[in-house]
């Protein structure tokens, strides 16, 4: 409301307006009402700043109040006070603080809200400012009013501006305005330096935990090259993110800067890095926290002591997980479910089953009720260290507290039984098992079958076998498993009857298992059970080896029934290999094999693939002499053994070591194999010495000690010179010259072995029962009978 009055004296009117707190007189000359001077910004016609008119205050009913001499107006933006007559009055903070709000908020923002606080008629400062910031609520209007700030002359950067603006942008989630006015503090910090710490600490934590992990971390990096600190909140949070995202690592940065720049670790920071450290495998680190922690008064929380308890359990530090376990109950805390099965499974996989248990007892007492997974892990670790009795009371606990084994248990518990061989426990895990509707694993059936096939128990077995083939499972491996237990056990009754059982019930098994059986039987002297797994082996396309050929004959060679002797004649026929045929034109006639005995050998020998078959055939060359002697077929036999030393069978037999010694090395070979090759190799040294004059100092025979009884006796029957040592018979060059040429050494020599040698041959087969393959030395059952081939 305004209200006019003209004075008389000076000819100048005055208006008064009204406003809700202040009386703003305007004032004009005679000269006219159009000529208006401002309060606020007249000046006298000298270009004095004071005016000497007389002014009359009134109120709003037109009394005087106060009558004085005027002074200079107030410019709008440049003075901070108003006039009250001769008295400056400042402006409250108040209610400039209020004009910026009513005004922002009205405009909110644009040139019509600058163009309104340009005509503010006092001049603000950043305290008005920040206390305006306080008062708007849009992050919009708040940046306008800031922006507007920043252009006046009296601007200043400050902290708390920037808290203000960061607070409202965060308000609002305008997190990229928040990075733009991030960046532009830090310039216009580092220009007019000023400190911007609480703003900076601030948009951190905004940020982090807004979850924007690149733009937070930026943020850090550049708050530090700018030298200002970062307090514990703001890492804390960083640190938040981290380990929320996925990074440790990154999280263990943060930390160590806190570290270097000297940081204080508040509780928060502790909660955070003793288990982040602890699970991620630093141990020592969190340790030293953890004591660090405690040192500084901070209380640890259950948290870090389920941390450093389950931690230091998996690592195997068992001790120092106790330690930390009792500390905790020391603290006045109650360990978890999750803390007893994480200190219980530590104690099984370290194999401490007591004090594992130890831990059931407490945690069951503690009111807690052990769940399915530990359950089962107590059960098969006590089963696996074979201590069933306290597994089954568990088991037998499990049971009763309503939870189902899994087939794993059971196959555990089963699987434990079977190898400790109680059979009445594992058949009744077995049956148990079936009732539950749960199905075995191969590996259980495999464990009972194994089990029941050691017992001797093949019906059972068989029960068992036939329950795993409905079950879908094949079965013919491990039906070949159980039928190679009772191979392996000698029980040649039993296999041959689970064969029997498995061609029943349409099972097949393999070529080697057949092969196995087929030589157990013959071991066994089952002869006539023999024939027909070796047809069955022959006619499923197997090949009969040269080794399996020659230990048949070599059952024959030790063979003293003649019923059993056609067996096995029927069984080297039931080979059909070229050895047999070898064999039966060895003993023909020259006229029927249409050539000489020693082309008809070298022919079978050339047709032996010595790079595979060196072995085999060595060990046939073994046992075809022993035959041979034994047969009295004595050329034959010199034949065989002058083609197996021309195919280097035996290289290091024969060794001529000029004039000084000859040797003949037979501790390698069987019984007829060294006869005849002592026989054969002396007429070559006789033939060499009186045919060529070539006489060394000595001879050698190197028989090893369980030939040489043998051989001496059979040279001691022609008065042979050669002494007996412990593994050599020697004898001087010239005494074996004069005893060449005696008549029954030469007829000795190109005949036979003498008669006698039916003694020795009885003598030897005590001295070697054996003729299994592996071991080469093989020696006749029945006596030798000499007698002359043509």
């Amino acid at each position: 409301m305004c209200l006019t009055n003209q004075n008389p004296h000076s000819g100048i009117g005055i208006a008064y307006c009204y406003c809700s707190k202040f009386i703003f007189p305007r004032y004009w000359t005679t000269e006219g009402p159009n000529v208006v001077r401002n309060y606020c910004a007249a000046q006298n016609s000298d270009g004095s700043s004071e005016w000497t008119g007389v002014i009359d205050y009134l109120d709003e009913s037109g009394s005087v109040i106060f009558s004085g001499k005027g002074v200079r107006s107030v410019e709008p933006g440049v003075d901070d006070h108003v006039m009250v007559g001769e008295v400056k009055r400042p402006f409250l903070n108040v209610s400039a603080v209020a004009k910026i709000v009513e005004i922002v908020k009205r405009w909110k923002w644009g040139p019509e809200m600058e163009a309104q606080l340009d005509k503010l008629q006092f001049v603000p400062n950043m305290i008005h400012v920040n206390q305006a910031l306080k008062g708007i609520n849009d992050s919009e209007s708040s940046m306008s009013l800031f922006r507007w700030a920043k252009r006046q002359s009296w601007y200043k950067p400050t902290d708390e501006c920037y808290d203000l603006l960061f607070d409202k942008l965060n308000q609002s989630r305008d997190f990229n305005a928040i990075q733009l006015l991030f960046d532009e503090m830090i310039h216009d910090s580092a220009d007019l330096r000023v400190s911007t710490f609480t703003a900076s600490n601030r948009v951190i934590q905004y940020l982090a935990k807004a979850e924007k992990l690149e733009v937070s971390f930026c943020c850090f990096k550049k708050i530090q090259e700018s030298g200002c600190k970062i307090d514990t909140q703001a890492h804390n949070s960083l640190i938040t993110l981290f380990l929320n995202k996925g990074l440790p690592y990154k999280a263990f940065e943060i930390y160590e800067t806190m570290e270097k720049t000297g940081c204080s670790l508040d509780g928060s920071t502790y909660e955070l890095m003793v288990p982040t450290l602890a699970k991620s495998g630093r141990l020592d680190a969190a340790f030293k926290l953890f004591q660090q922690m405690k040192e500084k008064n901070f209380r640890p929380s259950f948290s870090i002591f389920a941390s450093l308890v389950d931690s230091m359990g998996k690592a195997g530090r068992l001790d120092a997980s106790m330690r930390i376990y009792m500390e905790m109950q020391g603290f006045g805390l109650r360990p978890s479910a999750t803390m007893y099965v994480s200190l219980i499974e530590s104690f099984v996989k370290a194999g401490k089953l007591e004090a594992a248990l130890k831990l059931w007892d407490e945690m069951k007492k503690s009111g807690f009720r052990p769940n399915f997974g530990l359950y089962t892990m107590i059960i098969e670790s006590h089963a696996k260290s074979g201590k069933l009795e306290i597994a089954m009371s568990v088991f037998s606990d499990m049971e009763k507290a309503g939870f189902l084994p899994t087939p794993s248990t059971y196959s555990c518990l089963l699987e434990m039984h079977a190898s400790s061989g109680q059979v009445d426990s594992a058949m009744k895990l077995y049956n148990s098992m079936s009732n539950a509707g749960l199905r075995p694993g191969l590996s259980t059936y495999t464990s009972l079958l194994t089990l029941l096939a050691n017992k001797k128990l093949v019906d059972v077995a068989a029960k068992v076998l036939l329950e795993m083939k409905a079950m879908g499972f094949s079965v013919d491996v491990s039906a070949s498993d159980v039928l190679m237990v009772y191979i392996k056990n000698g029980s040649v009754d039993l296999a041959l009857r689970w064969l029997r059982f498995m061609g029943s019930s349409g099972i097949r098994t393999n070529n080697f298992i057949l092969r196995q059986l087929f030589e157990s039987c013959m071991k066994n002297g089952s002869y006539e059970s023999a024939k027909p797994l070796l047809e069955t082996y022959v006619n499923s396309s197997a090949k009969v080896d040269l080794i399996l050929y020659t230990s048949i004959l070599a059952h024959l060679v030790r063979c003293q029934e003649e019923q059993d002797e056609r067996h096995l004649m029927s069984i080297l026929s039931a080979t059909q290999h070229k050895a047999h045929s070898f064999m039966c034109g060895l003993f023909t006639g020259p006229e029927q094999r249409k050539k000489p005995v020693l082309s008809f050998v070298r022919e079978f020998f050339q047709d032996i693939d010595y790079e595979m078959e060196e072995g085999a055939a060595r060990y046939f060359v073994n046992v075809l002499l022993n035959y041979l002697v034994l047969m009295g077929q004595i050329n034959r036999a010199r034949c065989v053994w002058k083609v197996a030393y021309e195919n280097k069978l035996f290289p290091k037999a024969i060794v001529f070591d000029q004039h000084i010694a000859w040797s003949l090395d037979v501790r390698n070979l069987s019984v007829g194999a060294a006869l005849i090759a002592i026989v054969h190799s002396l007429h070559r040294f006789r033939k060499r010495m009186l045919y060529y004059g070539v006489v060394p100092r000595r001879i050698k025979l190197v028989t090893g000690p369980t030939l040489k009884i043998v051989v001496a006796q059979m040279l001691s029957s022609v008065e042979s010179p050669f002494e007996v040592s412990k593994v050599v018979l020697r004898a001087p060059g010239d005494s074996v010259l004069e005893w060449f040429k005696k008549p029954i050494v030469q007829q000795f020599l190109l005949n036979e072995i003498p008669s006698r040698a039916d003694i020795l041959m009885h003598k030897l087969n005590v001295l070697f029962p054996s003729s299994a393959p592996e071991l080469r030395s093989l020696s006749p059952p029945k006596p030798l009978v000499a007698s002359r081939t043509g």
